[in-house]
């Protein structure tokens, strides 16, 4: 994790004491730090109720043992435990991640539970005067030996639990029997690429289990068991995605596309082999490829500025892109019904990773945007090369399932924009910066957009895992919550099922910091959802079912 400035309390304490006259005025006190001294050989329990602590001065006691219940202190950034007697520490220490000072000078000390290699944050660690091993010692007297010695702890440290929980299927509805409809399922999933998975943005999880060579099987094995019908990827870096992921599922009847960042261009071979992108694979045996598009977004940037700064300096300069494979879904997938289809049936299948940083609140809803703006292009010039004249084109008669790392929560403008159809332009999230000029041109009705200043789309889209499905899809220390999303045309499908999430409960009881971890590979979790694709109804006298239209 990058080091946060850390300030030691001041050795220097002051004490006051309250009048008895201010604790019956009802004064209020707070206090952060405690001191405890007076050779003390004994902690009460009631110590452990002030979860509030963040500093606990305990030194020049009597202390020979030090009682698990520490970690009931979880907001602990400062523990002196120095000039105790101290035998052994409790595993439990290992829990109290929020630490940066752990002081254990002059105890008696001979080994240390490799639990202590879980203090990701510790910047000081106080080990002189304890008759500890040679090996501890002398790589605790190494230069920055207090990071070295905990990473040689953790790489160590015994994997536990042994094996995760299975995360649940939850069924929402049964297929409809009495129309053909075709069923299949779609992955989506953020498999972290090796570039990102650093110590320094993921010190709680061992180097071993960061290695990408370790990693890359756990992620495969979490694909080929939902084995999705249609998955999406982000952060597939280019030489994993044609030496690894393609020829793997290959070998499994998927095709692919793939496209990097647009950085790719402008890098080294070398450099370019480690750029990250998105990708989209299919069974070929269920779906027939039809075309396959790049978006870049700050190609669709440049084109639309219209003169706007914000949009040149903020949009523009990010790199990253969508991918969109149109794909025919093949006759044999529809059953039920009275007979199967006669015309060819498409789905416009789209995938994209959005700006990371969360002050780009703006520049995350304008890539949405810039992307569902090509995708209507997409989903228009297919319908007419299906059998539409261009003046009856219909971007919405094509259906679409969207997957994404949004990098937005569910409360954000990107989501508001997808769920609704459209966001007013003074949404909060645009930051009151001048884009109003150019948003016209994504908006569906484009410059003759709606009087009321919204920008819209034309998809009709839902979430597949709506109501709080999922308490997050991207869980790290820092960071816990749902930034990645399927959505699919609510006129012509419905999710009959999806992946749940696994038990929060579970991931607090067993002390996991973060992931990734090593049972966990990628710092997000795949979403999955079993689809039914209905087919468009025949009209009757030019009418439509308004479900299916």
């Amino acid at each position: 994790m990058p080091k946060e400035k850390y300030d030691p309390p001041d050795p220097r304490r002051l004490y006051t004491i309250m009048s008895a006259e201010e604790a019956a005025n009802g004064k209020k006190s707070h206090w952060a730090e405690l001191e405890i001294t007076g050779r003390v050989r004994n902690l009460s329990s009631s110590l452990w109720t002030l979860t509030h602590l963040t500093a606990l001065h305990m030194n020049n006691n009597n202390l020979s043992r030090l009682p698990p219940e520490i970690a009931k202190l979880p907001h602990l950034v400062y523990l002196n435990l120095s000039s105790n007697k101290l035998r052994s520490l409790p595993a439990e220490l290992g829990n109290m991640v929020s630490l940066r000072e752990l002081l254990l000078n002059n105890n008696c000390l001979r080994v240390l539970p490799y639990e202590l290699g879980r203090l990701f944050q510790l910047q000081t660690l106080g080990l002189k005067g304890n008759p500890l091993s040679q090996d501890i010692l002398n790589l605790y007297q190494e230069p920055d030996g207090t990071r070295k010695l905990l990473n040689y702890m953790l790489d160590n440290l015994a994997v536990h639990p042994e094996q995760l929980p299975q995360r649940p299927w939850i069924t929402l509805k049964e297929r409809d029997q009495t129309m053909p409809t075709a069923m299949f399922t779609v992955m989506c999933y953020n498999v972290l690429c090796d570039k990102y998975a650093t110590r320094q943005l993921y010190g709680y999880c061992p180097s071993w289990a960061l290695n990408w060579e370790y990693r890359k099987k756990g992620i495969m094995e979490e694909i080929t068991n939902c084995d999705a019908d249609i998955i999406s990827l982000q952060e597939v870096e280019t030489e994993q995605y044609y030496t690894f992921f393609m020829e793997t599922l290959k070998e499994r009847g998927y095709d692919g596309f793939f496209c990097p960042k647009s950085r790719a261009k402008l890098v080294s071979e070398q450099e370019r082999k480690h750029v990250d992108g998105c990708a989209v694979f299919f069974k070929t045996e269920k779906f027939a490829l039809v075309q396959k598009h790049t978006v870049e977004f700050n190609q669709v940037a440049m084109a639309n500025s219209e003169g706007s700064e914000v949009m040149l300096n903020r949009v523009m300069t990010k790199d990253n892109i969508g991918v969109a494979v149109l794909l025919e879904v093949k006759k044999e997938l529809f059953a039920g019904g009275l007979k199967t289809p006669t015309e060819k049936q498409l789905l416009l299948v789209a995938n994209a990773h959005m700006h990371w940083d969360p002050e780009y609140s703006d520049v995350k809803l304008i890539q949405t945007m810039m992307f569902l703006s090509e995708l209507k292009s997409i989903a228009e010039r297919a319908s007419v090369s299906n059998g539409s004249t261009p003046s009856t084109s219909d971007s919405s008669s094509i259906p679409i399932v969207l997957c994404a790392d949004l990098n937005s929560l569910p409360d954000s403008g990107v989501v508001e924009y997808l769920s609704n159809g459209g966001v007013a332009e003074n949404h909060k999230d645009f930051k009151e910066l001048r884009y109003s000029e150019c948003l016209t041109n994504f908006s569906c009705n484009g410059k003759n957009g709606k009087p009321d200043g919204s920008i819209t789309h034309s998809f009709q889209l839902k979430s597949a895992y709506e109501s709080n499905l999922m308490p997050y899809t991207n869980y790290t220390y820092d960071f816990k919550g749902v930034i990645d999303y399927i959505f699919f045309s609510k006129t012509h499908m419905s999710v009959l099922g999806l992946l749940g999430p696994l038990e929060t409960q579970w991931l607090v009881d067993n002390c996991i910091t973060g992931c990734p971890h090593p049972h966990i590979p990628s710092d997000h979790f795949s979403l999955l959802t079993q689809l039914e694709y209905h087919l468009p109804l025949p009209s009757l006298n030019g009418l439509h079912l308004a479900i299916h239209r």
